[in-house]
Formats: structure tokens, C-alpha cells, sequence
């Protein structure tokens, strides 16, 4: 990947938040944007998104219908050539860590094996 694209797929990150942050309220949900990927052409960006607290469908749904408002926002804010088409998309790597997190945790309330005890002689 290209220096370019690094720094594009930072801006984007960083616009992309800030807009969701300030239009779009979910009462019990933490909704992140983890990572920007943009393709070669720049003209498609992967959006992909931390959803905690519940289900993520709903939330993709709705910021995949409106790709358009959100795009025009950034646009608005970010110069490039071309403004690209985002998709929305889920990144559970966050919830795997914290059921492994909790899984470790469980582990660790099990008994433990006794040290071994040395014969007396």
C-alpha cells in the first residue's frame, strides 16, 4: 500500500467518525470506526465498524443506506479527486477479544493442580 492511500485511509477514518459521531445516535450501543480501506483507484472505501452492546446489522443497514449523505458531508470537508463510494462493514476482531478475554478469565477460576510435593526422605 502506498503512502497516499495511508494517509487518505487516516482521513477518511478520522471524517467518517466524526460525522457519525455528530449525526447518528445508538442508545446503548459503541459504534467505532476501526479501519478505512480505500482500493488503488480511490474510488471505493471499506468502512469497516465496531459494534458493542447489541446487534450490528441494523446499524450497517442504516449507514449503508445513507452512504450518499454521509459521502456528501466528507466531501465537503476532505479535497480528493473523486469522493469514494463507502461500504459499510462489520469488524468483530473487538468482541472475539473480549469473549476471549472472559473465556481466560473463567479458565483462571478453575482449581488448580498442587505443586508437586517433594518425598521426604
Amino acid at each position: 500500500m502506498s503512502q497516499r492511500q495511508d494517509r487518505v485511509n487516516e482521513l477518511l477514518r478520522r471524517e467518517v467518525s466524526a460525522v457519525i459521531g455528530k449525526d447518528y445516535e445508538w442508545p446503548g450501543l459503541l459504534v467505532t470506526v476501526i479501519e478505512v480501506d480505500i482500493t488503488q483507484d480511490f474510488k471505493e472505501a471499506r468502512v469497516w465498524m465496531s459494534i458493542l452492546g447489541g446487534m450490528a446489522q441494523p446499524v450497517l443497514d442504516k449507514l449503508n443506506r445513507d452512504h450518499g449523505r454521509i459521502q456528501s458531508k466528507i466531501m465537503k470537508r476532505v479535497v480528493l479527486k473523486t469522493t469514494p463510494i463507502l461500504q459499510f462493514r462489520h469488524d468483530s476482531s473487538a468482541e472475539r477479544g473480549v469473549s476471549m478475554v472472559n473465556l481466560l478469565e473463567e479458565v483462571d477460576k478453575l482449581p488448580k493442580a498442587l505443586d508437586e510435593v517433594e518425598p521426604l526422605t
